[in-house]
This record gives structure tokens, C-alpha cells and sequence, in this order.
């Protein structure tokens, strides 16, 4: 079974991200298929989530998001906190660089940080 394609409107990564993603994956292996993100509990709004190089999509399971160089995977309990997220990457100098991820709703009505931020942009 082939992985559900997500769109810019399930989750988008701005061209600064894109950029570093490209980057990256040039110095990982060609089994690695895609950069998961993924949900863990835990974090100021209960949920906190990462992202790692994976070599697996999960047809039944997954969501695709196809970028310019590199996909973006999501499994369907990640994806119910990350619709309408936006992944970019920020590099502040001195080293001092990451991904962020914007537009995180709060989850159980707790308000969450006030932390996250907006604005557009998606894969190409």
C-alpha cells in the first residue's frame, strides 16, 4: 500500500528548512527515504515532537509530504497534532541554529507556551 501524500495545508516547510533538509540528507546514506517527524509526550503543551532520518514509510500508517530532494513522513497519531504546522529552520549565528515548528495548536485547552509563532510557506 503506498503512503497517503499530504498537502501544504496538512503541514508545510518554509524554503529555509527545505534548504537545510536538502543539506542534510546529501550527508546521510541513499537508504534513508524521508525525515519523520514524530509526537512524544511531554513539552509545555503535553506533546513535544522531534524529527529523524528514517529508511521506512508505513503505507497504512504514514502520510507523505514530497519535497524538492527529500520527503517529509508523519504518522497519523503525529499528524493529528501537526495539521496546519509549519516546520522552518532558524539559524541565529554563533551556532545557535534549529528547526522550529509554527503554528502548534494548544492541545487539552491548556494555552500551551504562547511560544509559537505564524506565517507561510510549504513544500514546492
Amino acid at each position: 500500500m503506498t503512503a497517503r501524500q499530504l498537502s501544504n495545508e496538512d503541514l508545510s516547510v518554509t524554503g529555509a528548512a527545505q534548504a537545510k533538509f536538502s543539506e542534510l540528507f546529501q550527508q546521510v546514506g541513499d537508504e534513508v527515504v524521508g525525515v519523520r517527524v514524530y509526537a512524544t509526550p511531554g513539552g509545555c503543551s503535553g506533546v513535544s515532537f522531534g524529527m529523524s532520518f528514517t529508511d521506512q514509510v508505513d503505507g497504512e500508517r504514514d502520510g507523505v509530504l514530497e519535497c524538492e530532494g527529500f520527503s517529509v513522513v508523519v504518522d497519523d497519531g503525529a499528524m493529528q497534532y501537526l495539521r496546519g504546522v509549519e516546520i522552518d529552520f532558524i539559524d541565529r549565528g554563533d551556532g545557535n541554529a534549529s528547526f522550529v515548528f509554527n503554528n502548534l495548536q494548544p492541545i487539552g485547552g491548556s494555552g500551551g507556551c504562547g511560544t509559537c509563532g505564524s506565517s507561510g510557506g510549504g513544500c514546492a
